[in-house]
């Protein structure tokens, strides 16, 4: 009888901080019980040292800390009223790594601060 828990921790990576051998996965995260350092597991194939994978709109464009891009669609905001139409004009966005997906931090005339997903906006 083969030992699930043994197999899964033999597939994870060592810590890049102590390369100790006993990571766990915590949600997306790994984690060292070690040293404590929590790092999210590079996918197999994907660029390694160091370069950030490109952040792209609807349409498939790259974006910028500074660009300005439109809402493709209606969103609707959670604890408001209003919603964010279609269309509308975001300027200055700043690209972050955030919860979930949303990976653009800007300000909306009229609703304030808040994060938008990539998918959702196309370059102006």
């Amino acid at each position: 009888m083969r030992n699930t828990v043994n197999d899964a921790t033999d597939a994870l990576p060592p810590c890049p901080k102590c390369s100790s051998a006993y990571t766990y996965a915590m949600g997306a995260l790994l984690v060292c019980p070690e040293c404590a350092h929590e790092w999210t597991p590079t996918p197999l194939g994907s660029t390694s040292g160091g370069e950030a994978q490109a952040i792209r709109d609807a349409v498939g464009n790259v974006l910028a800390d500074g660009d300005t891009v439109t809402v493709v669609k209606t969103l609707k905001v959670k604890g408001s009223p209003s919603s964010i139409k279609a269309g509308t004009k975001v300027r200055n966005i700043r690209l972050v790594n955030g919860a979930d997906g949303h990976d653009i931090d800007c300000k909306i005339d009229g609703l304030g601060a808040m994060q938008l997903k990539s998918s959702v906006v196309k370059k102006a």
